[in-house]
């Protein structure tokens, strides 16, 4: 309570928080993008052997039916194999009657030994709607078609471990450094990535993005809900998902307006370079200064907010023992420093975290098992990438007015228990029927969306300040550790087609039922220190509103009648 009635004295929500939330959210845009860019830059086009009588390797096309006859053996249906050819073309096919069995099945009137084998020199690909991406340089298709799998789950590790790493180190050094740091590291990382001569380079690049992924998104999130007032805290996490949507809606155009792999790449990554150069006006997290026993410097930058916010008055009036007095206790109970073994050293912290993991993993292992899937539901990819991003906006506006009345605990755990039941329900609908099947899968991702844009909210609500990054950070690693899992999980579909919807579906209703668990935290002050966080009560919150009605009431400007 504190902190929230210091930063209302110098300005809650002014010109400073409105530059401020404006300069944290212009690279949120360009975030997602990165998350997702394989559904463009590892697409896999219809690709085939390259047949025996092509005198130029490097010069494949599709054009000529005839060879394509006599190399290619069809599969079931009727189309060209993609991983084998003939050992020795078969020149009788051109003149030999074919026709249909089983609708659609190919059978010949002239059967002689027709020995296939893999492609021993290589594939042919359809350009016309990727001019190139990395399966079609690198050839990830046929037996090493796992491998760029193994580059988004690479990219996803690099998401985890950042997560861990820069998550306790922004709690230990500050947000602001490790929020600059990141923008430089994804700077350079991504530019790089758009250069590599190979794969494994390629995958180290990526890594090392993913990496940055997490500081950058972290660190942005706890300044959003250090610098501002928790009456805005439900509308800046809105705003914060809707960013994100934003980005994957632009990442649909940048793709179709710039196809090549590498170009699309350096697009998305240049932009940070122009954050890296602006990020240096970034005020350090008050709040984190004063509960790292550095109340000057959080003197200092609170005068400066209360001058751009036009009250310098108030900013002069604040002295170190001022703030020394309103934040004593919350420095007297502090530690010089917390690991992740404190988030699960006391029950309620124990019980907050281990719902929490749950919420993350099957929430990320459920929307990344469908938004890295978008060419399998064989409609224009394009189209996909522009429908899943366009129906983020109706569903977190909904959450949005969810979280301000209904509270987050209600939303969460309704938003993850749709999306698990509209994923199952796919299983019992035919394959044939892409348009419903599509439908459903839509609105499956819109509840995931309204399910993370109300648990980055959340979860700043409920970590205290001294444990808020390496809280995020071990949220963000269940959210990759599901982002990892989630292919391995549909590999599963060439054994039982329907278990993978079923595990997708699954994971979210459970994960819904244990967000019921988790406290309230509507209308109610960002906690401090652990000792906040267990002593929460029934009567807690009603206390606590009650106190800011006081702060807000002009009548009585007297900060001394607020309990610490």
């Amino acid at each position: 309570m504190s902190f929230a009635e210091l930063l209302e004295h110098v300005g809650s929500m002014g010109c400073f928080q409105v530059l401020y939330v404006t300069l944290l959210s212009l690279p949120l845009f360009f975030m997602s993008p990165h998350m997702v860019l394989q559904n463009f830059t590892a697409a896999t086009p219809d690709h085939y052997c390259v047949p025996h009588r092509w005198a130029f390797p490097g010069n494949r096309t599709l054009e000529d039916e005839d060879l394509l006859k006599v190399s290619i053996p069809l599969d079931e249906k009727g189309r060209p194999e993609q991983c084998r050819r003939y050992a020795r073309d078969q020149w009788w096919l051109l003149n030999a009657t074919v026709v249909n069995r089983n609708g659609g099945g190919i059978a010949v009137t002239n059967k002689t030994a027709m020995e296939t084998e893999p492609c021993r020199d290589g594939w042919a690909y359809d350009r016309s709607v990727f001019p190139s991406t990395i399966t079609m340089e690198w050839d990830l298709v046929c037996s090493s078609r796992s491998l760029k799998e193994m580059a988004q789950s690479l990219y996803m590790g690099g998401v985890l471990l950042g997560g861990i790493v820069f998550g306790n180190l922004s709690d230990r050094f500050g947000r602001r450094g490790l929020l600059i740091w990141s923008y430089l590291q994804l700077a350079t990382t991504g530019t790089a990535t758009a250069f590599s001569p190979n794969f494994t380079v390629y995958c180290v690049f990526r890594f090392l993005t993913g990496m940055a992924y997490s500081g950058v998104v972290f660190s942005c999130l706890s300044l959003f809900v250090e610098w501002t007032p928790m009456r805005t805290r439900a509308i800046l996490g809105t705003w914060t998902g809707i960013a994100f949507t934003i980005g994957q809606l632009l990442l649909a155009g940048l793709a179709y307006l710039v196809p090549g792999w590498r170009e699309l790449q350096l697009v998305v990554s240049t932009p940070y370079f122009l954050f890296f150069a602006y990020s240096w006006w970034f005020a350090e997290s008050a709040r984190w200064l004063v509960m790292a026993g550095k109340p000057g410097r959080a003197l200092n930058v609170l005068q400066k907010v209360a001058r751009i916010n036009g009250k310098p008055e108030a900013g002069e009036k604040l002295t170190l023992e001022f703030l020394r007095a309103k934040m004593k206790n919350e420095m007297a109970s502090q530690k010089s420093s917390y690991s992740c073994l404190d988030l699960v050293r006391t029950p309620i912290m124990r019980r907050i975290s281990c719902c929490l993991c749950f919420v993350w993993f099957s929430t990320g292992f459920a929307y990344y098992g469908l938004v890295m899937d978008l060419q399998n539901f064989g409609i224009n990819i394009y189209l996909m990438q522009a429908v899943f991003s366009l129906v983020d906006f109706p569903s977190k506006f909904i959450s949005a007015i969810s979280l301000t009345y209904a509270g987050r605990r209600f939303t969460q755990a309704v938003t993850l228990m749709l999306a698990g039941f509209s994923i199952i329900v796919n299983i019992f609908i035919p394959e044939d029927m892409r348009a419903m099947r599509t439908a459903f899968a839509v609105f499956g991702k819109g509840c995931l969306a309204a399910s993370f844009n109300c648990v980055f909210l959340y979860t700043g609500e409920l970590f205290p300040t001294v444990l808020r990054q390496t809280g995020m950070g071990l949220s963000n690693t269940m959210a990759r550790l599901g982002g990892m899992v989630a292919p391995v999980v549909k590999m599963s579909g060439e054994y039982l087609p329907f278990l993978p919807h079923a595990i997708y579906g699954a994971a979210p209703i459970v994960s819904g039922l244990a967000a019921a668990f988790l406290p309230e935290t509507l209308n109610i002050p960002l906690p401090d220190t652990i000792t906040q966080v267990e002593n929460r009560s029934p009567g807690w919150k009603d206390e606590e509103q009650q106190q800011m009605q006081e702060l807000l009431d002009p009548s009585k400007p007297d900060f001394s009648k607020i309990t610490i």
